[in-house]
């Protein structure tokens, strides 16, 4: 993002300087006139706008998908804390502990993970569990309930995972910063060189847009970080709930986990 500012700066920069000292020898006369500022939103800014509005749309959908995908998850991890309701007494409290270590694992190490695009291996650990048990309970009442949670944990999981890899190729990214520099530049070239006050705040303006707009791209695309980011306050809050139910048949120092979601030493 500080990219993206810096190099749309140098590009307003650069085409002042060009106004300044580059159009007086291109033009045969020391003019007064130039462009209008109606003038200014011609093709080459119609195109970036297109561009930036097109990419903006994939970047925007992938943050939609991250943030469903999030709330998905912790919504099947309670329905599982639930559903182990029905299970024996032995079988309830490790599915419980487990939900409990699988939240905080993916709070406290795979969200930091994601911001870079990756994932963590500890969540795994207590899914792995998961399964364990549920083999013991084949046959019994709870067993379907069960089996069904953990599948749509497990696919929103993987949902989730997807969307923290960007969706636009930094390739496009590139493009679009370049086509954002031309544009600005160019436009930079036809404002007059005195009374231009209009024009220059205009220039200004569209900059601006432009360059918010690139920024929001990069930041909607890396749903998992940024000013907009994604956060984990479901998954926080299905951790609540699942300690509050395991902390009602069982002492918080029998949890399997520490507070980062890693299995405890025996």
């Amino acid at each position: 993002m500080v990219l993206v500012i810096v190099v749309a700066v140098l590009a307003l920069l650069a085409g002042l300087a060009a106004n300044r000292y580059l159009r007086p020898r291109l033009l045969s006369e020391d003019d007064d006139s130039g462009m209008a500022v109606k003038d200014l939103v011609g093709p080459l800014l119609t195109l970036t706008v297109l561009l930036l509005a097109f990419v903006l749309v994939t970047a925007t959908g992938s943050y939609g998908k991250a943030e469903v995908a999030a709330r998905g998850e912790a919504r099947a991890l309670d329905q599982l804390v639930e559903a182990a309701e029905y299970a024996p007494e032995a079988q309830r409290g490790r599915i419980q502990g487990d939900a409990v270590c699988y939240a905080r694992a993916v709070r406290t190490q795979e969200w930091p993970a994601m911001a870079d695009g990756k994932g963590s291996a500890a969540p795994s650990v207590w899914s792995t569990d998961f399964r364990r048990v549920f083999h013991e309970l084949e046959g019994k009442s709870a067993f379907g309930m069960l089996i069904a949670a953990d599948n749509k944990r497990s696919d929103e999981r993987e949902e989730r995972l997807t969307q923290a890899t960007p969706n636009v190729p930094d390739t496009i990214l590139w493009f679009l910063l370049a086509t954002l520099t031309i544009t600005v530049i160019a436009l930079a070239i036809c404002v007059p060189r005195r009374n231009n006050r209009g024009q220059l705040l205009a220039l200004a303006v569209i900059t601006t847009l432009l360059t918010s707009t690139l920024c929001i791209i990069r930041d909607a695309d890396h749903p998992f970080k940024g000013m907009v980011e994604v956060g984990p306050g479901a998954i926080t809050e299905v951790q609540r709930q699942a300690t509050r139910d395991f902390l009602t048949h069982h002492k918080a120092t029998e949890l399997p986990c520490d507070e980062e979601g890693n299995r405890r030493s025996v």
